[in-house]
């Protein structure tokens, strides 16, 4: 029989059954579709070789008046600003930061076995696991802990109590140093620390409501001691003496075996007046055992000493049966995101949920970011907490979106109350003045559907503002108004803080089991891979789900966590210029489209930035990449199919492997549906010439045989980039049986 030419069309659908797709490509991984025919997408390279701390989910660049090319990145734990691939940290300082002289103290361990552990001991540090502190000024310990070894930056390992912390000591080269006999010292009475902002989470938990935790409302990890008294513990003493008290203070309750204690104060490791068989406390005042009064008795040497309550240490807490749980527990605690924009040549940052800080050109790369309230001029209710900043470019107003409350017109800051549906605007030009008045544009606007602000996002023409259940238009009105307010559509979803994403002319986003576009009007589009998404992704992870445009090839990428991943591990394109979809498998967290730098940039779990579309690999290493056909046959079925030879319409045009770019051509088939493929044939197509050839005519001789047949086209060479047209085989009808 003459050959066949193969012909299909384009784009990948998933959700419709192999057969009914005939025609069609059924799967693939690292492939595009340009002007209908399918290719492997471009490779990436780190744009440096240096890391940076946390996991990005924020990206932002911008060029300043110098010719300055800045990258904000934000992570779950810094904020950086690259600049010629260097990494520079500007994450703020917190309130309070730097400390007074003399209120942080440090203690090593003394005596074998020696310890590169630190116990600082600060009052109400305000500190988390995690958290970046800088300590200076500090003396030596006097042995092996000297004040080159203090005076750095430190991650704290653990927190103890609100009084106490520990880290890992380090020379300047970040080798780990151990303690000797002679670190007896405190590092002296001109210990200064500068605390970063608290670290965010970098997976989304869930909460410790009904069922959570362990049986009778211990936390996993309670403060602790032991009973050391030398002896038998009476019923009657009110001093009680333990193996540390580091973490007990005034007024915190103990439990030994099942008495409930009322510490009175510390002397050394003496627990002094403490009120024995402590009845509890009654509600509202949680955390302790309210079943009635506890018993005092005798406790013998080495009994279990818990912290049931701690004045400030809600982790260090235990519930009694039947109490509820306390600090402020959610279903779902959020993981750390980042908004950002910038004003002129300065940029304007805000962790979700907490404040609004500002980095300053003309202070260089070497600054911090301050917080907002304490830059320089007439600064008026100030926001101290919000959602989302962005900067209206058209009209120049700084927005806040999910923002506290207005203060007084002579507050420097608003009233700190976090409301998640107000929207405040500063006056126009001016990032720190945002009380309204007859003589400034400054104002607010209120959302009036859902119950929590989302995302905005700015296009041509307007601001769109997602929340839990709605899309509202933003528009500048000027006055006395400046801003209006028109809801475009109720009862929709976002899937989270970065599943929208704009183009040109149209803003697209994923929502919780759908995907929508808006170009004046919001519409669903139609997806043919939408099950394939929507029945394979970790939902306790939304918020990971990150949106980008790749505007050289008319795409939109969604990067998310699959069904069995906590992070980022698939993607789904949507092609917008040819309206068809594809999918694969890539770790990326965050995604910036190519503007002023040559390509786009991305960011993955391991610390790393990327140029992407940057050559055919996967960094040096070769991309395994491949498109699959949904079965055909011939007629209806009802004929067997004998196949055994191909000519692959095959372009290799552009590869970097000169000599050894190919790619496997494999026919799979099998008789009826629902049986695995049994009959395999494939060959290889190479490009030997050390010109590019554009058309490759190369013959492949296999042998299968099936009722129905799929093919498949795969590359993992490197160097390789290839292009597929309209295939040809050689095939024949080979009877019923």
């Amino acid at each position: 029989m003459p050959l066949t030419k193969l012909q299909f069309r384009p784009g990948i659908v998933q959700d419709l059954t192999s057969y009914s797709n005939e025609g069609g490509w059924r799967d693939g991984d690292k492939v595009r579709f340009r002007l209908g025919y399918p290719e492997k997408i471009g490779g990436w390279a780190k744009y440096t070789s240096s890391t940076f701390l946390g996991t990005c989910r924020a990206l932002h660049n911008w060029i300043a008046l110098d010719g300055s090319n800045y990258l904000g990145l934000g992570t779950n734990l810094k904020y950086y600003l690259e600049e010629g691939g260097t990494y520079n940290d500007i994450t703020p300082i917190r309130t309070g930061s730097p400390t007074s002289a003399g209120v942080i103290t440090f203690s090593a361990v003394t005596s074998a076995p020696f310890s590169s552990t630190i116990t600082v001991t600060h009052t109400n540090h305000g500190a988390v696991a995690g958290d970046f502190v800088t300590f200076s000024s500090a003396a030596s310990l006097g042995g092996n802990m000297n004040a080159n070894v203090l005076n750095q930056e430190y991650s704290i390992n653990q927190v103890l109590s609100a009084s106490s912390y520990e880290i890992t000591a380090k020379d300047l080269l970040g080798v780990t140093v151990t303690s000797n006999g002679s670190d007896t010292g405190n590092g002296g009475s001109n210990t200064v620390g500068n605390y970063q902002i608290n670290v965010g989470l970098n997976s989304t938990v869930g909460g410790t409501g009904w069922g959570a935790g362990l049986f009778g409302g211990r936390t996993s990890a309670p403060l602790q001691t032991t009973l050391n008294e030398g002896g038998t513990l009476s019923a009657s003493d009110t001093t009680i003496t333990v193996t540390s008290t580091t973490g007990i203070v005034a007024n915190d309750v103990i439990l030994i075996d099942n008495e409930l204690i009322l510490v009175g104060g510390i002397s050394s490791n003496d627990l002094t007046g403490c009120t024995r068989g402590y009845a509890g406390l009654t509600p509202p005042s949680p955390n302790v055992n309210t079943s009635g009064p506890s018993i005092a008795a005798t406790h013998t040497d080495g009994s279990l000493v818990i912290l049931a309550k701690g004045n400030a240490d809600a982790a260090d807490d235990f519930s009694g049966w039947g109490v509820a749980a306390s600090g402020g527990l959610t279903t779902t605690t959020q993981i750390r995101l980042w908004s950002h924009d910038n004003f002129g040549e300065n940029l304007l940052i805000n962790p979700r949920d907490s404040g609004v800080f500002y980095w300053q050109k003309t202070t260089g790369t070497g600054s911090r970011a301050a917080e907002l309230s304490t830059i320089s001029g007439t600064k008026r209710s100030v926001p101290t907490i919000c959602k989302q900043i962005m900067v209206s470019d058209r009209d120049r107003h700084v927005l806040a979106f999910g923002a506290d409350g207005l203060g007084s017109s002579t507050d420097t800051q608003g009233n700190g109350v976090q409301d998640p549906l107000l929207i405040r605007f500063s006056s126009q030009e001016s990032p720190i003045d945002w009380f309204p008045t007859s003589s400034n544009t400054a104002g607010d606007l209120r959302l009036g559907s859902g119950s929590t602000f989302v995302k905005a996002i700015e296009t041509k023409r307007e601001i769109l503002v997602w929340t839990d259940t709605a899309l509202t238009s933003m528009r500048f009105i000027g006055p006395p108004f400046t801003f209006g307010l028109q809801q475009l559509a109720s009862n929709i979803t976002i899937a989270g803080p970065n599943a929208a994403v704009a183009t040109e002319d149209f803003v697209f986003w994923m929502g919780d089991d759908n995907f929508y576009v808006y170009a004046g009007q919001t519409k669903q589009l139609q997806c043919t891979v939408k099950d394939k998404v929507f029945n394979d992704i970790n939902l306790d992870q939304n918020d990971k789900i990150y949106g980008g445009v790749n505007s050289e090839f008319s795409e939109v990428f969604w990067f998310y966590a699959s069904a069995s991943s906590q992070s980022n591990d698939r993607y789904v394109v949507y092609n917008y210029l040819d309206k068809i979809w594809y999918y694969g498998n890539l770790s990326r967290t965050a995604w910036l489209d190519r503007g002023t730098r040559p390509f786009p940039i991305a960011t993955d779990n391991n610390g790393y930035l990327y140029n992407q579309e940057f050559g055919h690999d996967d960094d040096g290493a070769a991309m395994d990449s491949y498109i699959e056909s949904a079965v055909m046959d011939i007629g209806d079925g009802d004929r067997f199919t004998f196949i055994d030879k191909v000519i692959p319409d095959l372009s290799f045009s552009g590869s970097t492997a000169i000599s050894t770019p190919q790619a496997t051509f494999t026919i799979k088939s099998r008789d009826n549906p629902g049986e695995d493929f049994s009959s395999t044939g494939s060959g290889t197509a190479v490009r030997t010439q050390t010109v590019p050839v554009e058309e490759y005519t190369q013959q492949l001789y296999l042998r299968s045989r099936g009722r129905s047949f799929a093919m498949r086209v795969q590359s993992a060479a490197v160097g390789s980039k290839w292009r597929l047209g309209s295939p040809r085989v050689n095939l024949r009808q080979d009877g019923r049986r």
